[in-house]
């Protein structure tokens, strides 16, 4: 127990120090390349914070371990929206760009759709192989909509001035490398020593996915995201959370159905009813304003405490 607590202090510390040279090394490519912020965040970072739910999910599949798999999507999510989106919000309010509102939220909403018809309508408590497959080719869809997106719209920011940073453009792939490194190791650090501590206590593997596991496979995108509101850089952190809940979805969970069919339990009906409403609470509060404000922070903060008592009880 002692052993896996250090475990998870070092990670957290590779966490936070990863996120904190990721951001800085994408936003200085973003301008560098002059590629909107967003769409970096929506494809590289949020791809890149999304390695240690891949890894989760695609192992628990092939060793046909369905709660963990389904869980650790589902809570992830989940925990992205209510939980990492409320603590930004409850730190500095995020703007959302007309385009997230039109486009990315409309496009996660549709994704959700999608995982709910497969399912419980077409193949009930049960993701088969060639839903997987569509999955993975509306993946592709979205991927290629996103690079038209990217050549089509204009540079918003400047290429910083070489004194504002303390490194040159050359240098970002480097720190990009680097921060990546930190937040998988740092992620998977926190996921093997939080999980064996909850093992250790008696708790259920489902309860450890939708809990443990996927709080810990989402702290990439926690730091991340709080670290980019803090730096101002709001399409990085909105676009971090928005790419990584689509990501997660129809490449992760799609091709860990590929690789062994997912079957559902009924419980699993009220996790993807709670994923769903908290994809919609975001999209109506984009369509009330232009901005994610501290009140709605601090809803989905008790919105998402109220659905881990939730789960806790029920498991």
């Amino acid at each position: 127990m002692t052993i896996s607590i250090i475990f998870l202090i070092i990670g957290f510390v590779l966490l936070v120090k990863g996120a904190d040279f990721f951001v800085g090394g994408s936003s200085r490519i973003a301008a560098a390349l002059k590629v909107p912020p967003l769409i970096i965040g929506l494809t590289l970072v949020s791809f890149g914070t999304s390695a240690p739910e891949a890894s989760v999910s695609i192992v628990s599949a092939i060793n046909g371990l369905n709660d963990m798999s389904l869980g650790n999507v589902v809570g992830s999510n989940i925990f992205n929206t209510l939980l990492i989106i409320g603590i930004s919000s409850l730190l500095v309010p995020i703007f959302i760009e007309k385009s997230v509102k039109k486009f990315d939220i409309p496009v996660m909403l549709g994704v959700y759709g999608t995982l709910a018809l497969f399912a419980f309508v077409i193949t009930p408590l049960k993701i088969d192989r060639w839903e997987a497959v569509v999955m993975l080719v509306l993946f592709a869809a979205y991927l290629a909509l996103l690079l038209l997106r990217a050549k089509k719209s204009k540079p918003q920011l400047p290429l910083p001035r070489k004194e504002e940073n303390n490194f040159p453009v050359w240098f970002s792939p480097f720190m990009l490398a680097v921060g990546l490194c930190g937040i998988i190791v740092g992620g998977n650090l926190v996921v093997d020593s939080a999980t064996q501590i909850a093992t250790a206590l008696g708790m259920s593997q489902s309860l450890v996915a939708l809990t443990i596991v996927a709080v810990g496979t989402s702290l990439p995108e926690l730091v991340t995201s709080v670290v980019a509101g803090i730096k101002k850089e709001n399409d990085i952190a909105i676009g971090n959370i928005i790419g990584s809940n689509i990501f997660n979805v129809i490449f992760i969970l799609g091709l860990s159905a590929a690789l062994h069919p997912v079957a559902l339990t009924f419980g699993a009906i009220a996790d993807i009813a709670v994923l769903a409403g908290s994809a919609i609470l975001l999209f109506v509060i984009s369509l009330k304003g232009d901005r994610c404000n501290r009140v709605h922070g601090a809803l989905m903060i008790l919105l998402y405490v109220l659905y881990i008592v939730y789960i806790i009880a029920r498991n």
